[in-house]
């Protein structure tokens, strides 16, 4: 799975807080830019972060003079940040779930910023999407966990483990596509072979 530090962009252009949103208007216009990171006043502080949306709904629509009007007033600060090895799909559920565009890739320090046109434009989601490989690995967890319980036996611990790892597979599937799993591959085996249910009995 690709990771957010692998599509992220890696020059950040920065802002100050005190700057006037005229400055970074101008700065957006100039670069090209739809979002502007804002620089943190001392080590300890947040990083935020300016957008073109925050500039056109919080200044332009109320009519205010962006001379006059500071950064820090229509800021989000602290903003959403991104752990560069964070899966680009759970980036992108990120987004999806709080609405918003981009974010900055931090850890320990800011490393890039990650947006929706990087997961569009640098992503292989559309040549390999998670679900199809996700899919296959659950074929081949099944086949796996088969082959171990009939050598080790349906009760033996090395069974029950392999029918984890399916059943995490599985669930993780499930997730993706918001579906409840009502039955799982060890559901379906146990229907052959009852007794495997006891060895995932386990003691807590």
């Amino acid at each position: 799975m690709m990771k957010a530090k692998d599509i992220m962009t890696t020059e950040v252009e920065k802002i100050r807080g005190s700057a006037t949103v005229a400055d970074a208007v101008k700065k957006m216009n100039d670069l090209c830019l739809r979002a502007l990171i804002v620089e943190r006043r001392h080590e300890q502080d947040a990083y935020g972060i300016i957008t073109e949306t925050d500039i056109v709904y919080k200044v332009a629509a109320y009519g205010k003079d962006p001379k006059q009007v500071r950064v820090y007033e229509v800021m989000t600060k602290p903003c959403i940040v991104i752990n560069p090895d964070l899966g680009v799909e759970y980036v992108a559920r990120l987004f999806a779930n709080t609405g918003i565009h981009r974010a900055p890739v931090i850890k320990d320090t800011l490393l890039g910023i990650i947006s929706i046109t990087d997961i569009l434009s640098k992503s292989d989601f559309v040549e390999k999407p998670k679900s199809v490989l996700l899919e296959r690995r659950i074929e081949a967890a099944i086949e796996e966990a088969r082959s171990i319980c009939a050598q080790k036996g349906v009760t033996s611990k090395e069974c029950a483990a392999a029918w984890d790892i399916v059943e995490e597979l599985q669930a993780e599937a499930a997730h993706q596509k918001a579906e409840r799993l009502e039955k799982t591959a060890f559901d379906i085996y146990c229907d052959d072979n009852p007794e495997a249910a006891e060895a995932r009995s386990y003691d807590i």
